[in-house]
C-alpha cells in the first residue's frame, strides 16, 4: 500500500503534532506517523514556560489545553535541612513560574483541532523502519510497518520528531554530537500531601539536586541527580538510607513518600545527555525538537523548544511550497538563527547545573 501527502511527520509527540496541525490549517496535506498506539504517556516533558504559553495562545490552542487542566506555578522554593531559605516568585508581568500541563492534554487538545481538518491525517501505531531514497539520492517517503503491516508513505519533505533516539536522523545520516552532563536522572510520582502548594522546590542530597514540580491533578514529581551510571550500583544497596535522604530534605513528603516509593523499582531512570547536530536539513529531510537538539531536563527548555521549532517550521514549509522550492531550501536559509538560539540554550543549561549547589553555599 502506497500514500502520498505533502509533508510526512514521525513522532507524534508535542512538536510534532502541532507541526502537523499549523501545516493542516494552512491547506497543507499532512499525515502524522507515531509508533505508539496512543498519546498517554508518563514522564515527558511537561512544563510550559512564557514562550511555549504564547505559541498555543498565538494559534488558539491554551484555551482548550486550559479546560483540559493544567497547573500553574506560584513560586520556586530552595530548601536545606527541611527548611525554606529562599523564594522566587513570578517577575512582573509574568503571572507564573511555570506550567505544569499533563501530556495526554496537551496532545490531545492539539490533535482534536487538527482531525477537524481534511487535510491531517493520524497514523497510530505506525513505526518507520526505513527511509526511501530516489535514484539522485534525495528521500522521497518512508516505509511503515501500520499495525503489523508494510506500507509506503511518499512525501517530499520528511519531518523527523522522532526523539532524541530519532530513527529518522539515523536514516538519513545525520550525525549527533553527544554531550553527557555527569549525570542521570531518577523520576518518581506520588500524591501531594493535603495542603501542598504549587511550586517547584529545590534541595541539594549528597551534593546532587532534587526538585520537587507540582503537578496537575494533585501529584508530585520529584527528579533525583545521581552520578552518571550509577544506577546499577545504587540498586545492590538497601533502599531505606537513600529515601531517608529525600524526608530528611522534604519532610512534609513522609507519608506519602512512605506509601508509594517503596523500591528501587518506584523509580523510573532517565539516562540524560544533550546533543547538537550540525544540520537539520538534508536532502528531503528535515529535523525538529530532540532529534535536532537534545535538550538535559534542566530548566525544562525541551517542550518549548520543540513548539518553537513547530512555529516557525510551519510558516517556512508554506513559504517553501508557495515559491515553488521544491526542495525546501528556504530550511536551509532559515536554519543558523534557530541554531544559535539552541546553542544560547544549551549553555544556559549548563551553567545552571554546575552552579546549582552556589545556591546553597551559606546554608550547607
Amino acid at each position: 500500500m502506497v500514500v502520498k501527502t505533502d509533508v510526512c511527520i514521525v513522532g507524534g509527540g508535542p512538536g510534532g503534532a502541532l507541526l502537523a496541525c499549523l501545516l493542516a490549517k494552512r491547506g497543507i496535506s499532512v499525515i502524522l506517523l507515531e509508533r505508539h498506539s496512543g498519546v498517554a504517556r508518563e514522564f515527558r516533558g511537561e512544563f510550559l514556560n512564557e514562550e511555549g504559553e504564547d505559541i498555543l495562545k498565538k494559534h488558539g490552542l491554551f484555551e482548550s489545553v486550559e479546560k483540559r487542566g493544567l497547573l500553574r506555578m506560584d513560586q520556586i522554593e530552595y530548601w536545606n535541612g527541611g527548611r525554606l531559605f529562599k523564594r522566587i516568585f513570578p517577575e512582573m508581568p509574568a503571572e507564573h513560574v511555570g506550567i505544569h500541563v499533563p501530556q495526554n492534554h496537551l496532545l490531545t487538545a492539539i490533535l482534536d483541532e487538527a482531525k477537524k481538518l481534511d487535510t491531517f491525517q493520524l497514523m497510530l501505531n505506525s513505526p518507520v523502519t526505513d527511509l526511501i531514497q530516489n535514484e539522485w539520492g534525495r528521500f522521497t517517503g518512508v516505509k511503515v510497518r501500520k499495525d503489523g503491516l508494510d506500507m509506503i508513505v511518499e512525501s517530499p519533505l520528511i519531518i523527523g520528531a522522532d526523539g532524541r533516539f530519532s530513527t529518522i536522523r539515523k536514516k538519513a545520516g545525520i550525525k549527533a554530537v553527544i554531550k553527557n552532563h555527569g549525570y542521570d536522572l531518577l523520576w518518581a510520582k506520588i500524591p501531594a500531601p493535603k495542603g501542598w502548594q504549587p511550586s517547584i522546590k529545590m534541595a541539594l542530597v549528597d551534593d546532587s539536586q532534587v526538585a520537587l514540580f507540582t503537578q496537575a491533578g494533585g501529584s508530585i514529581q520529584i527528579g533525583w541527580n545521581i552520578e552518571q551510571g550509577s544506577f546499577s550500583r545504587l540498586r545492590k544497596q538497601p533502599f531505606e538510607p537513600f529515601i531517608e535522604k529525600l524526608l530528611l530534605a522534604f519532610p512534609e513528603l513522609i507519608k506519602s513518600a512512605r506509601e508509594n516509593i517503596r523500591s528501587w523499582n518506584d523509580f523510573i531512570l532517565l539516562d540524560v545527555h544533550s546533543s547538537y547536530c550540525e544540520t537539520w536539513t538534508k536532502d528531503g529531510v528535515a529535523l525538529m525538537g530532540d532529534a535536532a537538539h537534545t535538550m538535559t531536563p534542566t530548566g525544562a527548555f525541551g517542550l518549548n523548544c520543540a513548539m518553537k521549532d513547530a512555529d516557525l517550521l510551519a510558516g517556512l514549509i508554506q513559504e517553501c511550497i508557495m515559491q515553488g522550492d521544491a526542495e525546501f531550501h528556504g530550511l536551509k536559509i532559515a536554519e543558523p538563527k534557530r541554531k544559535a538560539e539552541i546553542e544560547r540554550l544549551q549553555a544556559i543549561q549548563v551553567d545552571k547545573e554546575l552552579s546549582f549547589a552556589s545556591q546553597f553555599a551559606a546554608y550547607v
